[in-house]
């Protein structure tokens, strides 16, 4: 599906902005980032450095860039980071050049990580950052989405829901909250979000351009 604002005939230039999705495993930001990216032309996602090992059927610079513990320290040291987390005992950052890249040329980046990252993505990128935060339902169904995958031990399941608790108090620290009961409904409250923070003035640098234009017509 296109980006529907492509039928705008006064698309303006714009800079790109960095659009989060967090939530609790199992609370379904992986599945609306799908459905995202899936309908969003000018959407890209964000790809991690990761220390973990890779898995199998992932890609080496497709789904993350997977690295050496000391790979990683040295990009630390180098301010290589937008922002770096350790998440479950392994390492994960996004890289700052290439999301540089993306902004200047007007393209949108989806960052799909946790409050601790997009705490830090907003400390360096300000205005650039659009916060929205993911909730499920309830706990009891939130358990029962994490049992259902069948991927996790029962001490992993146990992990992800002590972890919950705690991204979810960190709710405020986002732009948008919305509750994910229907992952449709879900991600058409995404897209219309992602749609009105592309049209704010400050994004648009080229609106400056055509209202000086519509000043110089009425002279």
């Amino acid at each position: 599906m296109a980006d529907s604002t492509t039928n705008d005939p006064y698309k303006f230039k714009r800079r790109g902005l960095l659009f989060v999705l967090s939530s609790p495993s199992g609370a379904g930001k992986s599945t609306i980032s799908r459905m995202l990216l899936a309908a969003e032309d000018n959407l890209q996602m964000s790809v991690s450095a990761t220390t973990r090992p890779i898995r199998p059927g992932e890609v080496d610079g497709k789904d993350y860039h997977f690295v050496s513990v000391d790979q990683f320290r040295d990009m630390v040291a180098d301010n290589a980071f937008l922002e770096w987390a350790h998440v479950f005992g392994n390492r994960y950052g996004t890289p700052k050049a290439p999301v540089d890249a993306m902004l200047e040329a007007g393209r949108d980046v989806l960052f799909d990580i946790d409050w601790q990252g997009a705490q830090q993505l907003h400390q360096i990128a300000g205005g650039d950052v659009v916060r929205v935060f993911i909730l499920p339902p309830s706990i009891e169904e939130l358990e029962r989405r994490l049992r259902a995958r069948g991927t996790d031990s029962e001490e992993v399941i146990r992990g992800r829901m002590d972890r919950a608790a705690n991204e979810i108090a960190h709710w405020d620290g986002y732009d948008y909250v919305l509750v994910n009961d229907d992952a449709q409904s879900c991600f058409e409250k995404v897209r219309t979000i992602l749609h009105a923070e592309r049209l704010k003035r400050s994004r648009q640098t080229g609106l400056i351009g055509f209202i000086r234009g519509l000043g110089k017509r009425g002279e």
